[in-house]
């Protein structure tokens, strides 16, 4: 059900009501309808709920807040709704938001099904998507439109980051147990070519419903394949039960070792540091990277009493970066703002040494992290070392060898 919010935050209410009424015509003449309508399109009560769900219509409020509640003396309207993680219900919920709502710009995006059925129609009708939850690297490469952008992270960088050091380590058999759909498959791809380039071998792979609860079946042709590595390329719950069921069938202690492809702080939180101690991976944001990053947490914190995952970061960067272009080109015109957006580098607490480039994918350094030992941490947020950076140009996949309609090669 599609929730409307005509301002996420109460004591904004008088000052937007008064920008609104004071603003001139003519100010608002390239604002259609007078007002930025943003939707926010999330799983906000299945598996990937934790990872982004409120907590990012939560982030979302709080970059509407910080802006200031209107954009050129237009105000900014939200709207809300729960995808279920179905492609359908995602494109028609967009569909109907445009077609009766004429919203401007669809936020969140998580499943990666769900935002590759709504970017076309996005496509369709020259709206505006900005994916923050989303990881198959498809949804820039053959997938692309001139109408989304791809913000946070995708699978490239997490097979680069993670799977690359993994066989680095060592670890060059591997077993993959995949998601089955756009998500799974592109990460599985990923995996597939970053293990063999760096000698490695992938022996055996099994594909499991998206979602699924019971993981016994899967774990144990995982352990019957002999791999020193079994790479979990799914996400949320479903990489928190994997995890799970491994360690009652005794997968690490019979001298196997997860690598987790996609994990988030939420996992590590719910599984523990027992469970999670020295897992490496990727990620693209961590709450206590820096003074800047520690500073947003806390503020994020203080509103929903967890600290926020990187695609939470994510959307309230993309939400400053997307009304920061709507005020600097006058205009909610997808194009105009598009390319606005391309314009400006990003440099804040999210984001280092980012650009978005042609195919719409928003590169920007990534990073290595390992999970911290029960004695190691200080707190119980206190979860990740940064083991190193990786620079945006060597995490991204190369604009040569992009399938994107936009990019000429």
């Amino acid at each position: 059900m599609t929730q409307k919010m005509t301002m996420p935050r109460k004591a904004l209410v008088t000052s937007i009501a008064f920008a609104a009424a004071a603003a001139t015509t003519s100010a608002q003449a390239e604002i259609s309808d007078g007002e930025v309508r943003i939707g926010y399109l999330a799983d906000m009560s299945g598996t990937y709920r934790d990872l982004a769900g409120p907590g990012g219509l939560t982030a979302l409020e709080m970059a509407v807040a910080d802006f200031g509640g209107s954009v050129n003396g237009a105000p900014i309207v939200l709207f809300s709704a729960d995808d279920r993680n179905s492609a359908d219900v995602g494109a028609n919920t967009v569909r109907e938001w445009i077609d009766q709502r004429n919203v401007d710009m669809v936020a969140g995006l998580v499943a990666s099904s769900v935002t590759i059925a709504v970017t076309k129609v996005l496509e369709e009708n020259d709206r505006l998507g900005i994916v923050s939850g989303s990881a198959a690297s498809s949804v820039t490469n053959e997938h692309c439109t001139p109408n989304h952008i791809h913000w946070v992270y995708d699978t490239y960088p997490l097979a680069n980051g993670t799977a690359r050091a993994v066989v680095e380590q060592g670890g060059d058999s591997w077993f993959l147990l995949t998601a089955d759909y756009a998500f799974g498959h592109a990460l599985e791809a990923d995996v597939t070519r970053v293990v063999e380039e760096s000698g490695g071998e992938v022996v055996g792979s099994v594909r499991h419903p998206f979602p699924t609860s019971d993981f016994s079946s899967y774990i144990l042709q995982a352990q019957g394949s002999g791999a020193k590595i079994v790479g979990l390329a799914n996400a949320g719950a479903d990489t928190v039960n994997a995890i799970t069921t491994a360690s009652q069938f005794g997968l690490t202690q019979s001298g196997q070792q997860l690598a987790g492809l996609l994990i988030f702080l939420n996992d590590v939180h719910a599984l523990g540091l027992e469970a999670t101690q020295n897992l490496l991976l990727t990620t693209g944001w961590y709450w206590d990277m820096d003074d800047q990053a520690r500073e947003w947490a806390q503020r994020y914190f203080d509103e929903v009493g967890s600290m926020p995952t990187m695609v939470q970061a994510g959307i309230y960067s993309s939400t400053m970066h997307y009304l920061e272009a709507v005020q600097a080109a006058g205009t909610d015109d997808a194009q105009a703002v598009r390319a606005q957006m391309a314009s400006q580098p990003i440099n804040d607490f999210f984001a280092r040494n980012g650009r978005i480039r042609e195919d719409g994918r928003m590169v920007h350094d990534m990073y290595l992290a390992q999970v911290k030992t029960p004695e190691e941490s200080t707190g119980e947020w206190d979860l990740y070392e940064i083991l190193s950076t990786i620079p945006a140009e060597q995490a991204y996949r190369p604009l040569s060898e992009s399938q994107c309609k936009l990019v000429q090669n």
